[in-house]
């Protein structure tokens, strides 16, 4: 007589250790992802919906553009945007070791339209100076990071500027944000915001 037992639970799917960034001038090139707390890729079939968004709204011209990817991690979604050519991307990461992986990524790259500022977002955002023509926003999940740094990236934004939010749920936005575009992949909510004039 046989005994049934119980499938053995699987264990949590570990992040890849390396992504790799799907279009423009660095394609293919792949992206080293710490082991670290909250360190969350976006998944490439989400950062290519993101970017045929933008291409959309943008007619697929980031020449000039301004970019800030507010919470960078592994950097896969700044990097993605200077890759298609935008003209300036900043990006903060609170985590010294990411943002000196992330720093170490782009010399070797050749990226220098990208800044790298280690630090807190809450802080970094408002003394950056001058306007972002788009934000990327795909902060840890659990932590209410969108309600504290919404406030903050307002006065940073240009004129008709575009806002992309990664969470763990449908986002309800401030009135200053109109929402363009939404898609839920998995346990991912992305959402493509245009931002009021101010």
């Amino acid at each position: 007589m046989s005994l049934s037992r119980k499938p053995a639970a699987r264990p949590p799917a570990a992040p890849p250790h390396k992504i790799r960034i799907i279009g423009g001038r660095f394609k293919r090139t792949p992206i080293p992802v710490l082991d670290l707390p909250g360190l969350r890729p976006t998944p490439d079939r989400v950062r290519e919906t993101l970017f045929n968004w933008l291409n959309h709204f943008w007619d697929g011209d980031f020449a000039g553009r301004r970019v800030l990817d507010a919470f960078a991690g592994s950097g896969a979604l700044g990097l993605e945007a200077a890759s298609r050519g935008a003209g300036e991307v900043v990006m903060i990461e609170h985590d010294r070791r990411a943002a000196a992986a992330l720093q170490a990524l782009c010399d070797r790259l050749g990226a220098s339209g990208v800044r790298i500022v280690a630090g807190d977002a809450l802080r970094a955002v408002p003394a950056l100076g001058g306007r972002f023509d788009l934000a990327l926003l795909d902060p840890p999940f659990g932590h209410d990071w969108l309600a504290r740094i919404l406030p903050a990236l307002q006065p940073a934004l240009a004129a008709d500027a575009l806002v992309y939010i990664e969470a763990e749920h449908a986002v309800e936005p401030p009135p200053w944000l109109t929402l363009l575009r939404q898609e839920r992949a998995g346990a991912v909510y992305a959402h493509l915001f245009r931002s009021a004039a101010i």
